[in-house]
C-alpha cells in the first residue's frame, strides 16, 4: 500500500511554541532542537515535532516508527486531560487529538506495508499492523481513515468480504454529510476512497464519491482520473459479458470514459500537476479506447437539452453528491 503521510496541518497545533512554526524550513536539527535531550526543550516536548520528524526519516522507518510513538504517548496523557473536562472548547480538541493520534497509528501501518521497506517482510508484521489498528479503533471507533486503512490491510491477506465491508462503515460515517460539513473526509481523503471501491470492483459507490468530490472542485486532477477509469473497467465488465450496466452498453461506458481521461490530461497540462505516473496510465487507458475504436465526444455537440451532455449518477442522491447505495 503506498504511504499517507500524516498530515502536517495535523501535526501543527496552536499550542505548539512559535519556534516549531518557525523550524518547518530548517530540516530536522531545528525539530531535533525541540526535544531532549536539548536542555532547553521545552516539557512535555511539542508531539508535533516527533510527527514533522517522523516524516522528514524517510530512510530510516524504525526512526520515524519511535518518532510517531512518542507523539502518540504525549498525544494520549494530553486526551485523558480533555476526557476529564465537559466545556464545549476541550470537546472539539478532544475530537482534533483523536484525530491526531488516529492519523499517527495509520502513519506506523503504512510504515509497516511499505513494500519499500523491508520490515514488510518481517513474519510479524501482520500482527503487527492489527494491533496498531486495534488501537486507532479504540481511540475513534468510527474513523474513517483507520477502518479505510484496516481495508487495506484486508485487501492485502486477500479478504475482500472483510475489506468491503470495512469500507462501508467508512463510508456510512460521513456519506451524508453536506459538502461544507467539517466532518467531511479531505477531497484526498475521499479520493483514497474511490481507489480502493476500485480495487473491489464497487464502481457504483465510486462514482457516487466522485460526484461529491467534483461538486466541491470541478478542476481536481485525480478525480478526473479515478472517474475515467471507472468508466473505463465498468466498460470492460460489459464488454466482457455481453451485458449493460446500470443500462449503459460498453460503447457508452467507454465513451465517458474518453472523455473524463481528455479532460484529466488536459487539467494534468494547464496544471503542471507534478504526478507524471497518473498522466502515464492515462496515456495508457486513452491508448486502448483508440484502439477499440472509441473516440472522445465532440466539445460542441451538446443534447437536445441544453446540458453538457453529463447527467447525475443518481439523481435522487442529497447535496454531496454521496447518497445511499448498497454495496455488492
Amino acid at each position: 500500500m503506498g504511504r499517507t503521510r500524516v498530515k502536517k496541518k495535523a501535526a501543527s497545533k496552536a499550542t505548539d511554541p512559535p519556534i516549531l512554526h518557525a523550524s518547518l524550513k530548517s530540516g530536522p536539527t531545528a525539530f531535533l532542537s525541540l526535544l531532549p535531550p536539548n536542555p532547553d526543550a521545552p516539557s512535555p516536548p511539542p508531539p508535533s515535532a516527533h510527527l514533522y520528524l517522523a516524516q522528514l526519516n524517510d530512510g530510516d522507518p524504525r526512526l520515524a516508527l519511535q518518532h510517531f510513538q512518542a507523539a502518540i504517548d504525549i498525544l494520549s496523557i494530553q486526551l485523558k486531560g480533555k476526557e476529564r473536562a465537559s466545556d464545549e472548547s476541550s470537546k472539539n480538541d478532544e475530537a482534533e487529538l483523536r484525530s491526531t493520534i488516529v492519523q499517527a497509528f495509520i502513519g506506523q501501518v503504512e510504515i509497516w506495508m511499505d513494500p519499500s521497506y523491508d520490515l514488510c517482510f518481517e513474519p510479524d508484521a501482520d500482527k503487527t499492523c492489527e494491533n496498531l489498528i486495534s488501537q486507532a479503533l479504540q481511540v475513534d471507533p468510527n474513523s474513517p481513515e483507520a477502518l479505510q486503512t484496516l481495508a487495506s490491510v484486508r485487501m492485502s491477506q486477500e479478504r475482500p468480504d472483510d475489506a468491503k465491508e470495512c469500507l462501508e462503515k467508512a463510508w456510512a460515517a460521513w456519506k451524508d454529510l453536506d459538502l461544507d460539513d467539517p466532518r467531511l473526509p479531505s477531497i484526498p481523503g475521499r479520493l483514497a476512497l474511490v481507489r480502493l471501491f476500485l480495487e473491489l470492483s464497487l464502481y457504483t459507490p465510486a462514482l457516487l464519491v466522485l460526484q461529491g468530490v467534483m461538486s466541491s472542485d470541478d478542476q481536481e486532477v485525480e478525480a478526473w482520473y479515478l472517474e475515467g477509469w471507472c468508466f473505463f473497467l465498468m466498460s470492460e465488465q460489459a464488454r466482457e459479458t455481453g451485458g449493460t450496466i446500470d443500462d449503459l452498453t460498453w460503447q457508452e461506458l467507454a465513451k465517458d470514459s474518453r472523455d473524463c481521461l481528455e479532460t484529466c490530461r488536459v487539467l494534468h497540462t494547464n496544471q503542471q500537476h507534478p504526478d507524471t505516473p497518473l498522466l502515464e496510465h492515462v496515456g495508457e487507458l486513452v491508448d486502448k479506447l483508440e484502439a477499440l475504436g472509441v473516440a472522445m465526444s465532440p466539445m460542441d455537440a451538446p443534447d437536445d437539452e441544453g446540458d453538457d451532455g453529463w447527467e447525475d449518477v443518481d439523481d435522487a442522491s442529497d447535496g454531496d453528491g454521496d447518497g445511499d447505495v448498497e454495496m455488492q
